[in-house]
This record gives structure tokens, sequence and C-alpha cells, in this order.
């Protein structure tokens, strides 16, 4: 019998990848489409729009994240007054924050020209108006947080999944229709700006109709939740910051060192925030959960719980990333066409491989914020994201583009020895073996990843016949399917699959 905890985490697991779905429907639909009606340089303008714009939203200090770990840990204790206080103050804050954007937005729109001095000056007008739209959006959605925040401290993530993912998909097919009707880029920045109002509108409405028993008012916020936000905040900051400085500005120093190459490069980052979402979106599930058994004292389960998604989680990173970087032309070629393709593959080959390595902590950083334990791990994140910026910019000034995805790949790595050498022994906890993590979460997968790595080490066998260019790539899918099966899954796993598939034949 399956637990009620376990069936949780797998309906908000499951909320999660639709939410993440609709990220990954937009990431991978939109590019192909845009592409075809936008000249390369339009296309890398447009990119860096909404990566800029993006940076508003990291304004949030944490405080969604800090809002659903505090309400699920306050509903296990059934304190209900505390809740309150802390959703008040964080909605407080979170209105602070929206002041700030906003003039973030502004000044991020003002710098336009001088930032991409390699950008044509006919574009600064409309890129600056789009940008100002797009920012200032996101920035009075910041209040909007906390709603979401409740949701999930109340294992209810299908709502905002709902809310956030369908503005997503309805952004995108407005986004089609303007772009193949000829719309210039401040009328694209207009259709986001109001499809993300509206979705605001609506999340509050959802949050006065399904939690009317959270109490939100301006009078039940206090210095003592605010302290106690801080605590919990902190922390979340320097690694928001630490992910701004990964993740955040590398289409931003390839537009300024490198404009010719930023459309390439943006096409192949959409693949990236591709295999990002579905990580995030699937193992951001464990945050109630996490933040459960920290109140319960279970430092153990934790540490199994943590173990075991990382497994899964390393495999699903393997399992989306591989492809794209073994069949990274022809993929790109059949996505977004030839040009691209031919200018684009190594970014997606060095881009995915570094997000593997970034990546595989997943299910570890969620849980340090489900127990609060994020304020012990403030190193690892700084590191890797100086090491990013600073290996980032070198890169871009010695090689352009590529030295921009290889400075990430140079960042993750730092950031993973960091995790291992320094971080896991301070977090006890949640209780494991750093041996037991190197060995079950890292090395029984990427064991069975090493079929593919003979595949990509292959010559090109374009010119030979379809049997003689198939036969090595069944060859690595059996043997990779047959070490997940011997070496991936433990010995319960494999007998919980086969009763489960037995069952499924049986009612056939």
């Amino acid at each position: 019998m399956v637990s009620s905890a376990k069936l949780l985490i797998l309906k908000n697991a499951i909320a999660n990848v639709l939410r993440g779905a609709s990220s990954a429907a937009v990431a991978v639909i939109l590019p192909p489409l845009l592409t075809r009606q936008m000249t390369p340089e339009v296309y890398g303008a447009w990119a860096l729009i909404l990566q800029c714009s993006a940076h508003v939203g990291r304004l949030d200090f944490g405080i969604q994240t800090a809002v659903g770990r505090f309400v699920a840990h306050a509903s296990e204790r059934g304190d209900m007054e505390y809740r309150n206080r802390l959703v008040s103050t964080a909605f407080v804050a979170l209105l602070a924050a929206c002041g700030l954007a906003l003039a973030v937005a502004a000044g991020i729109a003002y710098l336009v020209p001088f930032l991409f001095p390699q950008m044509t000056p006919a574009l600064y007008r409309h890129a600056s108006i789009a940008l100002i739209l797009v920012a200032s959006s996101l920035a009075l959605g910041l209040p909007s947080g906390v709603f979401n925040g409740v949701f999930v401290g109340q294992q209810r993530s299908e709502i905002p999944a709902c809310t956030i993912g369908g503005s997503r998909l309805v952004s995108a097919a407005l986004l089609v229709l303007a772009a193949n009707s000829g719309a210039s880029l401040p009328t694209l920045g207009a259709i986001i700006a109001g499809v993300n109002v509206a979705s605001y509108v609506l999340q509050y409405a959802l949050f006065r109709w399904l939690a009317g028993d959270v109490q939100l008012s301006v009078r039940l916020a206090d210095r003592r939740a605010a302290r106690e936000l801080w605590s919990y905040c902190y922390s979340l900051t320097i690694w928001s910051f630490s992910m701004l400085l990964v993740t955040g500005l590398d289409l931003t120093i390839v537009g300024a060192f490198d404009f010719a190459a930023l459309p390439y490069y943006a096409v192949a980052a959409s693949l990236v925030t591709f295999i990002a979402g579905l990580q995030t979106a699937i193992f951001g599930a464990l945050l109630p959960s996490t933040a459960v058994l920290h109140a319960r004292g279970n430092s153990l389960e934790l540490g199994r719980l943590v173990i075991t998604s990382s497994r899964y989680g390393l495999f699903l990173l393997l399992l989306t990333g591989l492809p794209l970087m073994v069949w990274a032309e022809p993929i790109l070629r059949l996505w977004v066409g030839s040009a691209y393709a031919a200018n684009g593959a190594w970014f997606l080959r060095v881009l995915v491989a570094a997000n593997i390595v970034r990546l595989s902590a997943t299910p570890y950083s969620v849980a340090l914020i489900g127990t609060g334990q994020q304020k012990l791990v403030t190193i690892s994140p700084l590191g890797e994201g100086v090491t990013n910026l600073l290996a980032s910019l070198a890169g871009a000034w010695m090689f352009g583009g590529i030295g921009v995805a290889a400075g990430t790949m140079v960042g993750a790595l730092v950031g993973v020895t960091l995790n291992l050498a320094y971080n896991m022994r301070r977090t006890t906890e949640i209780s494991f073996c750093v041996r037991d993590y190197l060995r079950e979460s890292l090395a029984r997968p990427m064991a069975c990843a090493v079929p593919f790595l003979f595949l990509a080490a292959m010559p090109d066998l374009n010119s030979y016949p379809l049997l003689w260019r198939m036969t090595p790539v069944l060859l690595a899918v059996a043997g990779a399917l047959y070490l997940a099966w011997s070496l991936g899954f433990e010995k319960q796993e494999r007998a919980w699959l086969k009763a489960t598939l037995s069952r499924s034949a049986t009612s056939a």
C-alpha cells in the first residue's frame, strides 16, 4: 500500500510537471515559430528582452519559497496564528519589493544602448519599450507569490500549476499570432505584460476562494515575523543572486561581446531551459514533504529521500540531455533550421553537459530549503556563481559565445565539488553518507550512460546505409536499458516494477 505522504508527493510532482510542461512547451514550440518570422538579430534582441526582464522576478528574495515552507511547517503543528502573521508579513515585504523591482526595470531599459553596443541602433528604442513592459509586469506580480506559496505549503500545487502554466500557454499562442502578423517588439512585450497582469488577478481570486481560512492583512504583519522571514530568506537571496550569475547573465554577456552569436546561443539555451524546468518542476514537489519530515525530526528518512530522488533525478537528466548532446545538429536542424543548427550545435552540447552536472544536486537543494538549512550553504552557490561569471567573461572575451557556454561548465564543476566536499558534511539534519551519495546517486546513473558516450565518440556515419547508421544507436539504447535495469534500479524497485507490469498485463 502506498503511503498518503508518497501520494501527496506524487500528486504535487504531477502538478509541477504539468506546470513545467507548459514552460517546456513554450521553450520548445515558440522558438521555431518565432525564428521563421524574425530576422536572427531581432530574435536575439527578443531573447535578451526576456532574460533581462527575468532579473526583476529574482527580487522576491526567496519569499514565495519561504511562505510554502512555513505554511507547511505551521500546518503540521496546527499553529494557524503563526501562519497568518507570516503570510501577511510576506505580502507586505513583497509589496516593497515590487516598488524596488519597478525602479530596476526602468534602469535596465535605459541601459540597453550601453549594454549592447553591437545591436543595430534602430532596435534600441523598440527593445527598451518591450523590456520595460515585460519587466514591469513581472514586478507587479511579485506580491502574488504569496498566494502561490500558500497553495504550495498546503500541498495543493495543482492550483499555481494551472494558473501559471495556463498563462504561459496563452502568452505563447498570442505571441505566435502577433509574430505571424508582423508585430513589433513593443507589441510582443505588451502581450506578455497583459497576460501576466490578468494571471495575477486570477491568482488573487483563487486565493480568496480556496484559501479563505488564511488571513491576509497588513495589520497582522509584525517585526518578529519579518525577522523570521529574513533569517530564512537571506541565504535564499544569496542563492538567487548566485543563480543570476550562473544562468541569468549568459545571454547578456553573449549579447555584449558577440551579438552575432546571440540568436544561436539563445535557441540552445531554450532547450536547456526545458531540461532545467522539468527537473525543478518534478523535484520542487519534495519541498513540503521535506518540511514535514523535518518537523517530525526524521533526519534518516530525509537522507534516504535525498539519495533516492537524486538517483532518479540524474536518470531524468541523462534521459533528456544525452540525445541533445549526441544528435545536437540534426535536432536543431529539424527544430529551427539549418542556419541555427550549423551555428548552435556546440552551444547546445556544452550547455546541456554543464546543466546535467549542475542540476544533479536539485533534490538536495530542495531538501535544504525544506529543512531550513540553506543558511548553512552560501559559500558554494557564491563560489559557483562568481566562478561562472568570471569564466564566462574571460571566455567571451577570448572565444565569443562558446566561451560563455564553457564558463557555465566550469562553474557547475566548482559547485558540485563544493557540495560534496563542504556542504553535505555540514547539513547534518539531512542524514546520509557522502560516499553513499556518490555511489548511489551519481555513479550508478552515470554508469548506465556509458553506451551513449561511446556513441557520441563514433565518427560520422551519415554516408553509410540506414541499417549501418541505426545499428550503433540500437546497441547503445539496448546497453543503456540493460545497465539501468541491472545497475540503476535497486532490487526492491525491480520487484515492484515486475509486479506492476504483471498486474497491468493481467488486467489487460
